[in-house]
């Protein structure tokens, strides 16, 4: 995680672009094999300390984690860790093993992959580690990516990963499992990039599962109890089910939870049946007497081995430290808000809409960091006079907002967008030629309060000195490098969007959401 503030420095042009069956069953460690064994990754943790069998996890590198940066997990800035977990389409195992005839037959998924990320999963864990929220991305969210423009948030993997062998194979590489190995971390690259733009949130770990992981998991715990409000049959993904409750084997929960033709809500109640999986296996882990079985351990341990992928930097044991007061009843599922699930894409194609702002406030409001209500009258007037204060300081410090890059208006945007905040703006205008090639914030000090305040208003901006300058007077340097708000980028975001929505634009588009609690699963379509 970089700084908001970060020190004085030359102005310089913006870079291009232990085996014991007793411990495992300690309270703490059967909440949290719990959660890993519903999310994949976790028992990759515990259910691996369990059997001893860590280091046997395969590992995905060179991937830009906020983890990357020296923060633990527990300390994040923005208050919580986030993990994107990945269901790939993969035909092979976690160590790039090609499945066996009697393996693909169990996938029910014919022969062909292809590298489409049709799982897409965000879980944040707030710092104190009291609870988990597990959030579904709908594959065919339409997203606008910054090197393959508007696209199906499912195909950034697969973009990236073929433009990386293209690049290999004209540099000289020989396709071999270098290449691939190569690719496919330019892939998830892409795709941590895609879902940080999308929910606003630092990806801190990464955790990928193929198909085979669905039905090794489930076996391993002897079965899933799933309910179903209607009788489906349906061809393509296998899924042949009576209504009502019944418990799933492996082959048929992978048909279960791959099932999004004749849905009512197509991907969307297919992202609601996987919560529903997922829900029940946490259930069924904690009351089966799993965590106490060596034989069921050794089991779900084999599995995550031949399935799971997590990233080279993630410390599982210090993040099972962070969740040992996790509850079955504090690990959550819901999917991300959407605008249409029947809109359209530059060429026709059939996606789902979103309105970025709304993603980004419904991962704001996961943490659940309200503030606790006062007590009657204590602080009241510290409350009072604190606001008037702060408002008093904006108004008294004189704002100069110049524009140093080729964008026409930008100055007078920036400017805008801090008179709406409360500053003073005393000047906007352009800098003179080549002396200013990176958006900054001039002050007389550097940690001077209302420079940094305006830094982190307009997306952590340098702070340099100006020693010519008076403390109630800041400039503000716009150059080509700027990525910050404006008035005018605000407004115009209110009324773009990526891709067309549908005909049911402004119905309420609500998905149940489910935890780990209950005496059993929930009825799902």
């Amino acid at each position: 995680m970089t700084e908001k503030y970060r020190p004085v420095r030359d102005i310089q042009a913006a870079p291009v672009a232990v085996q014991s069956t007793k411990q495992a069953g300690h309270p703490a460690l059967r909440s949290i094999i719990a959660f890993l064994s519903v999310l994949v990754l976790l028992v990759s943790g515990l259910g691996y300390f369990a059997v001893g069998k860590v280091g046997d996890v395969a590992n995905a590198g060179n991937l830009s984690l906020g983890g990357g940066s020296g923060v633990k997990d527990g300390e994040a800035a923005d208050g919580a860790t986030d993990i994107l977990l990945v269901g790939s389409d993969s035909r092979s195992d976690a160590q790039g093993n090609a499945l066996s005839d009697d393996e693909l037959a169990m996938l029910r998924a014919g022969d062909e992959e292809n590298d489409n990320t049709d799982t897409i999963m965000v879980i944040r864990v707030p710092n104190d580690g009291s609870s988990a929220t597990a959030v579904s991305i709908p594959r065919d969210t339409y997203i606008h990516d910054e090197e393959y423009g508007n696209m199906k948030i499912n195909g950034v993997y697969g973009a990236y990963k073929d433009a990386r062998i293209t690049e290999l194979t004209e540099e000289g590489a020989s396709a071999d499992a270098e290449m691939e190995t190569r690719a496919k971390e330019s892939g998830r690259e892409g795709l941590i990039n895609a879902v940080s733009d999308l929910t606003g949130v630092t990806v801190d770990h990464y955790a990928e599962i193929g198909l085979l992981g669905f039905v090794l998991l489930t076996d391993a715990v002897g079965g899933v109890e799933v309910c179903l409000n209607n009788a489906v049959d349906e061809p393509l993904s296998g899924a042949n089910f009576p209504a009502g409750r019944q418990t799933l084997g492996g082959s048929d929960a992978l048909s279960y939870v791959r099932q999004r033709h004749d849905l009512p809500r197509g991907d969307l109640d297919r992202i609601v049946r996987q919560q529903s999986y997922m829900a029940s296996l946490v259930n069924q882990v904690l009351s089966s007497g799993t965590l106490t079985n060596p034989s069921k351990l050794n089991a779900l341990a084999d599995a995550v081995m031949r399935s799971v992928i997590i990233d080279d930097g993630w410390d599982v044991m210090g993040f099972a430290t962070q969740l040992q007061n996790l509850a079955g009843g504090n690990v959550s599922f819901s999917t991300i808000p959407v605008t249409s699930i029947d809109g359209v894409g530059d060429y026709g194609e059939s996606v789902v809409t979103v309105d970025v702002k709304q993603v980004h406030t419904f991962f704001e409001d996961a943490l659940g960091t309200e503030e606790p209500a006062p007590e009657e009258n204590a602080g009241q007037n510290t409350e009072e006079s604190a606001a008037p204060a702060e408002d008093t300081a904006k108004a008294d410090t004189e704002v100069h907002v110049l524009n140093s890059s080729y964008t026409e208006g930008l100055a007078s945007g920036i400017a805008a967008f801090l008179e709406e905040q409360g500053y003073t703006i005393a000047e906007t205008g352009n800098a003179t030629e080549g002396v200013y090639y990176e958006s900054q914030v001039l002050a007389a000090e550097a940690d001077n309060a209302q420079a940094m305040a305006i830094s982190e208003a307009l997306g952590g901006l340098p702070i340099a000195v100006n020693s010519s300058l008076d403390d109630n007077t800041v400039i503000v340097v716009s150059a080509g490098d700027y990525a910050g708000p404006t008035a005018v980028a605000n407004a115009a975001e209110e009324t773009t969007a990526v891709g067309q929505p549908g005909a049911d634009v402004g119905e309420p588009i609500e998905s149940p959401e489910f935890d780990a609690g209950g005496d059993g699963p929930r009825c799902v379509n």
